[in-house]
């Protein structure tokens, strides 16, 4: 992702849960304790930028080479539970509703962490949910048929249908996903209606 790019700093942004592992003076206002000391054993939200510096830096001292400032916990929008619910059915779980930038978030951690049962579950969320995003993008708005009569190709997603729940759910990277399917649909559609003019 480039530097500029407004999806990949909102994903940075996201809270993710982190355990300090030392004490640190002078921090307790993240806590809520101004002029405190952060205590070892505080856990505390921070944001996923700065808990992944915290966590990859070392204290570079000779006793904790391998102690970093902090530990961190999957947040709750890559958890168990949602995992346990994409790896049930993948259309069925709303991706926005656990993260705007799910798979951003998702991909960032499976970096982070040491879970290995995330990487399959999200490729096979992907595949399964790409799909079900090609088919509504290429059905929804469909022009009405010969005659004023039914519409050929048209979706249901206008009047409350699955669909438009399913489309609710998407994610940012999946909405661009659509955008892109829909638009790409509907450009093969009139041209080939221009060809069949001539």
């Amino acid at each position: 992702m480039s530097y500029y790019d407004i999806d990949s700093i909102l994903t940075d942004a996201e809270k993710i849960p982190c355990t300090f592992q030392l004490d640190i003076p002078d921090l307790g206002y993240l806590d809520n304790n101004p002029g405190q000391a952060l205590k070892s054993g505080t856990k505390i939200a921070l944001p996923l930028w700065l808990a992944e510096m915290l966590a990859i830096a070392n204290l570079g001292d000779d006793i904790d080479q391998d102690k970093s400032f902090v530990s961190f916990e999957l947040p709750a929008a890559v958890g168990n539970d949602v995992v346990q619910a994409l790896k049930a059915d993948p259309r069925a779980v709303p991706l926005r509703d656990q993260s705007p930038h799910f798979y951003g978030l998702a991909t960032h951690m499976m970096d982070l962490s040491e879970e290995q049962e995330l990487g399959s579950v999200l490729r096979k969320t992907f595949v399964t949910r790409a799909a079900e995003i090609a088919l509504h993008a290429r059905k929804v708005g469909g022009t009405t048929g010969s005659k004023g009569g039914p519409a050929e190709e048209a979706s249901n997603l206008g009047v409350g249908g699955a669909g438009e729940e399913f489309l609710r759910g998407l994610d940012e990277w999946e909405r661009k996903l659509f955008r892109k399917a829909h638009d790409g649909s509907k450009a093969g559609k009139e041209w080939m209606d221009s060809v069949k003019k001539r």
